[in-house]
Order: C-alpha cells, then structure tokens, then sequence
C-alpha cells in the first residue's frame, strides 16, 4: 500500500509569503502593568494627563530673581538685591521674592512667588558676608523673564500627545510613562505560538540517548522558541509527538485550542511514514505543501480547526505552519518566513542594524570645543539616498527628546559645523528603532492627533505653526499643519484641513461676565496666553490689532494692560486647565478643550487649520495616505496630490472626527 504525499507543484516563495499573509496570528488587546511593557507595543493613544514638570522650576544653581531687578547690571556695576532665603530641590517655598529681593535656588526647585527668573552662581557675589538667607547678593549680570527656569509643561503639556498606538515601549517611552504618571499601559497581545516537534527519533534534552535506535535531541523546539520570543511571540512548548497520528492529532488540535499560532518541525516530508500533512488535511485546511527553497522545501502551511469547548475569542480556527525536520533547514524557514509574520501580528518592527549611515537634513553648529552626543531623528525618504538626519535636542531636562529621537551622532569636539547632506553616523538606542514613515510638524490639535492614530508610525512634533513653516522651508519634515494667519514663502502644498472655533477660555458659567478681549484690557482679569508660535496666539494679535486700531491705540500698549499676557503655556489645553484650576480668570484656548474639561468659552471666531506637504514629498506614499484620511482637504471638489479621485470616500472617516470634537467642521477650501 502507498498513500505517500508526493511534492508534485512546488510553490514558490512568493506564494508561501501569501499563503502565510492569508492566516490569522493577531491576538487580542490586553492591559499590563508599566513595570511589565518593555518591548510591548502600544494599543492606544497615550496623551499626557499631566504638565511635567507640573511647576515651574529652576535649570541651574543660582539665585531667584525678579528680572528686571537685574536690568543694566553687569561686571562694572552689578546690582545688589537683599537675601531673603533659600529654595531647595523637592521643598515648597517658604519665600517670596519682592523688588529688590532675590532667594538661593538649587536645580529642580520651584520657582518662588514674585520670581520670574534665575541667575547662575557663578555670576554672583555675596555682599557683607552674610549667613544663608541673609546679606546681600551682587548680581554681575542681566537676566530676561523666563531665563534659567523651565517652565510647568515645558517638557511636556498635559493633554499633549504623548505616545501614539504602535508605539514599541522601550526604556525610553517607559520613562515618559513613568513621568507622566502612568501605571499600567493598553498593548498589543503578543500572539500565543504553540512549538510541537515530531519524529520518533527525537530526544528532548536532558534525557538519555540511545544512538542505536538513531535518536538525536529535539534541537527544534528550544531554537524555534527563541526565535518565536525574539520576533514578539509568546512561545509555549508541548510534549514530543512521535509519528503516531492519533498523537500527532490530540496535540495539534490542544495546541490549536491554545494558540494563535502552531508551529511542528518534522514529519513534513514525502515519506510514507510521515503523517502530519493528512492530520492537517482532515482537521482543517492545508494551503500548501512544499516551496521551492534550498534548504526548506518540505514545508507546510494550513489551518486547524479548534474544538467546541475552546475559548471562541480567537476565531474558529488557528494558523499552522510545519517547518522541515533539519535543524538548519528548521530555522531558515522560520526567519525568511515565519518570524516575520509573527512580528507582523506582535506590532513589531524590523531588525535593524545598530549604526546607520545618514545625510544631515539641516545645517548644525556647533563650537564648544566638546564631544557631543546630539541626539536625532532619522526619516527614510526611500530616494535610494540615505535617510535624513535632523537633531532633536530639548535640552537635558526634556524626557521627550529621547522618544522623539532615534539614536545619537557623536560630533568630534574639532567640528563646528555639520553641513545640509554631511555624512554622519548614526547609533541607534537599539536594534529596534524603527524610524517614522511620515515626520510631521507645526500646531497641536485635538483633530490631528485622532487623524494621526489612523497613519503607520507617523512622528508629529508640536512646534506651532510658525516654527512647522520655518522648519517644512528648511526641507526635513513632510508636512506642517498652521493654524490662523499664516505667512506663505514656502514650496509646499495644501491637502487638506479644517476650521476650530477659538476664543477665551472662562470658569464655568462665566462668573466674571466676560465677553471679549476688551474686558482683559480694561478689567482686573487674570489671563493665560499661548506662544507667539502658536496659531492660536497669532489670530489672537490680530484680533487685537484691530481692537488697538478702534480705539487708535499701539497694540503693544494695549497688551501691557492685560495681566497675564506674556505669562504663556505650551500646549493648547494648558491655558484651559489653569483656568479649570482657578490659577487664571480667563485663558486662550479652544471650544473643544473648554467643553471638555467643564469650562465656559467666550468665542472669538473660527480658524483655519490647514495640512501642508512639502511640494517634493506630495507624492511619497505616507503623505498620499495623509491626504487620503484627509479626504483630499477641499469640499469645493479639486482634487489634491495622493487623494484623487477616491478622496470623497474618504471624507467620512475626517468628518467623523470632527463630529466628536465641538466647534470644529470641515474647512470649505484648502487655504485660509
């Protein structure tokens, strides 16, 4: 009798990537605790719920100091403030800085009231020889507001965006989690690989072998397990299957009620005794059988049913994929064409190298005289030229440089200068950074950052509109979102956007009846601004232009009457949650952010948020995908770069974001 499985039509590798594409490894989402997410990819979108640092401290020992206090001082003729104390690192002030006053301040502590900046010690003096928290102090130089103190939400602003889904957690992200508060995260599922190795010749390690039966040890499942844990996997180990196909069936199909994915070495090749590919064809669905690769051919690809009772959260049925019997073969079709399927299912990215060879996208000085560790991003254009390279350095207090870079680029203490398309080396944080597909920059918006969950591995840095413009004109990001008036010398071009309706952000009911900008001039009110960066700040000058112009006034003067004015927070919930938290009367902000943390809103009017790619880049295909989700941005029926044609079927999934957020709709033409 001969019921012997021929390899009669060879598949090719191609069509085993397909088969294996085809099969259903994802596992379902679950929550872990942060000490347990290293190497685990975000489910979700993580926004900051806090501002850190949540108060504005000091970056360097010195003295706290009302800045102008110190204006005109110098080495010829220092100015000299009374002591009043001392402000220690992890202490609340006990003092408070009055004119002509100043308070020893150490790194990291918080800023005392009537303090707005900082001088360093070595620009110091002590006058009279005074014991700590008496004397005088000569100030040798001058300082502006602001100077030496790192501002609450600096590093990085409650409601910002702090971590977008696919995000792999290493050290680095789980520092900013940690920073943030964060104490157990939404992840991907690591998919469950169930490893079975057959043949009666196997030997599992540890026992005695018996070489005159021809038994060798079961090298297969521990390698394979290894391989599984490093692609992202969760590998579980059964009992040895002999070739008894009643035993092969039971642990097939317990494996298949357990896992995602099964894995079997052996027993997959022509031979009448080898029975695992008639297991498969009578207890699921065999999709092919042999692939025309050296070494590996004998390989097996299907499905297996699961049984009734199995937990019905992963489908009816499991992936399969039998592997050759020789160790080497084993594990050469696992890396070419399992492992990656795996890392697919497991969110994670690609073994990269250590060290990449990169082009600077942007000029860099630099003339310290010392080794520099710069850290920067890194953006593949995939021109065949090597991936971009952008520093990205917010100062040593900031744990967001670290996730917004991908690795650091040592420059010799002798070089002053880093030319725009320099070679430069590049050393990765580790193998497995992946770098983004898109680099995006500008103004923070609540919009965007739902729109940026849709994209592949977008990185988005919010930088305002003004400073998204400058840096799209320098040539490294692909695109810039502004927001309000904006100024246009820039080779780029518009594929979509939006309008927000913006105004000033009150306590709920509006208890001090204020109705416009007019009452924070003329009004004892205190107010939160946003940065001269920000569009939200621009469209606010110019509504006071035109109310300095009314009443034939210098804006400047105007502004000076306003409490608060140049008092100014980074994100656009900032101001909303001083507010919210009665440290301010009234605050620059959106309807949206004032619904949502229970304030009352004041509007000003609607503004314009508008997507702008670099006109080089409209047709890279993660811009496209930008414009597509975008719905080609125009409702007047062009048609932008990427989206053609099909942009209106995706006009739905924007409007369906806008429709969440209150004030906001669809911009009726690209530009504002």
């Amino acid at each position: 009798m001969s019921d012997r499985k021929e390899f009669r039509d060879l598949a090719t590798p191609e069509a085993a990537r397909e088969a294996i594409a085809s099969l259903d490894l994802s596992p379902a989402p679950e929550t872990v605790p942060l000490r347990e997410a290293r190497g685990r990819v975000l489910a979700e979108r993580v926004d900051a719920a806090i501002d850190v640092p949540g108060f504005d401290r000091a970056s360097m020992d010195g003295y706290a100091v009302r800045a102008r206090d110190t204006f005109g001082a110098d080495e010829a003729d220092p100015a000299e403030l009374d002591l009043v104390g001392a402000v220690h690192a992890g202490a609340a002030p006990d003092v408070t800085v009055e004119p002509g006053t100043c308070a020893e301040i150490s790194t990291g502590a918080v800023m005392p009231d009537g303090a707005d900046a900082v001088v360093m010690v070595e620009r110091t003096d002590e006058v009279d020889g005074g014991d700590s928290g008496s004397g005088r102090i000569a100030i040798r130089t001058s300082v502006a507001p602001g100077d030496h103190v790192m501002t609450a939400g600096t590093d990085i602003a409650a409601g910002a965006r702090a971590l977008g889904p696919g995000t792999r957690l290493t050290p680095r992200e789980i520092g900013l989690l940690s920073a943030l508060g964060v104490d157990e995260v939404p992840v991907g599922g690591r998919p469950r690989v169930g490893i079975v190795s057959t043949g009666d010749e196997l030997v599992r390690p540890g026992d005695e072998l018996d070489p005159d039966r021809g038994e060798i040890y079961d090298v297969n499942s521990t390698t394979i397990a290894a391989g599984v844990e490093e692609a992202g996997g969760e590998p579980v180990l059964y009992p040895h299957a002999g070739d008894d196909y009643d035993e092969m069936e039971r642990l097939l199909r317990r494996a298949a009620d357990e896992c995602d994915l099964v894995l079997s070495s052996g027993s997959t090749s022509a031979s009448a005794v080898d029975v695992i590919y008639r297991v498969i064809e009578a207890r699921g669905e065999l999709l092919l059988h042999g692939v025309a690769v050296k070494p590996g051919k004998p390989m097996l690809v299907g499905r297996l049913d699961r049984t009734e009772e199995a937990d019905g959260s992963r489908g009816s049925e499991s992936a399969y994929i039998g592997l050759p019997g020789y160790p080497v073969s084993a594990l050469t079709i696992f890396r070419t064409f399992v492992a990656p399927a795996i890392r697919e299912a497991a969110g994670q990215p690609e073994p990269a190298t250590a060290t990449v060879e990169g082009r600077m996208g942007v000029g860099e000085r630099y003339g310290e005289g010392r080794l520099r560790l710069m850290p920067v991003g890194l953006l593949d254009l995939e021109d065949g030229d090597r991936p971009l390279v952008y520093p990205v350095d917010k100062g040593s207090g900031a744990t967001t440089s670290l996730v917004e870079a991908d690795g650091v680029v040592a420059v010799d203490p002798d070089t002053e200068y880093l030319d725009v398309g320099e070679s430069v080396s590049v050393d990765l944080f580790s193998p497995d950074v992946r770098p983004p597909t898109l680099l995006g920059v500008g103004e923070d918006d609540p919009a965007l950052n739902r729109l940026l969950d849709r994209l592949d591995n977008p990185r988005y840095l919010a930088v305002g509109s003004r400073e998204g413009l400058r840096r799209l004109r320098d040539g490294v990001p692909d695109v810039a979102v502004t927001a309000g008036p904006t100024e246009r010398d820039v080779d780029a071009e518009a594929v979509g956007g939006w309008t927000r309706e913006w105004g000033l952000v009150v306590p709920d009911g509006n208890p001090d009846d204020v109705t416009g900008i007019a009452d924070l001039i003329d009004r004892d009110l205190r107010f939160r601004n946003r940065p001269t960066v920000s569009g939200l700040r621009r469209s606010l000058d110019t509504v006071l232009d035109d109310l300095a112009d009314g009443r034939d006034a210098d804006r400047r003067d105007l502004a000076e009457e306003i409490d608060g004015y140049e008092r100014t927070a980074k994100a656009f919930e900032s101001p909303v949650r001083a507010v919210a938290a009665g440290d301010a009367d009234a605050g620059l902000g959106l309807r949206e952010t004032a619904d949502r943390l229970g304030c009352g809103f004041v509007s000003l009017g609607e503004q314009s948020v508008v997507v702008r790619a670099a006109s080089d880049r409209i047709d890279r295909e993660p811009v496209a995908a930008l414009a597509a989700e975008l719905g080609g941005g125009a409702d007047d029926g062009a048609e932008t770069a990427g989206a053609g044609a099909d942009a209106a079927e995706d006009r739905p999934d924007l409007d369906a974001i806008l429709a969440d957020l209150p004030g906001y709709s669809r911009n009726s033409r690209n530009d504002p």
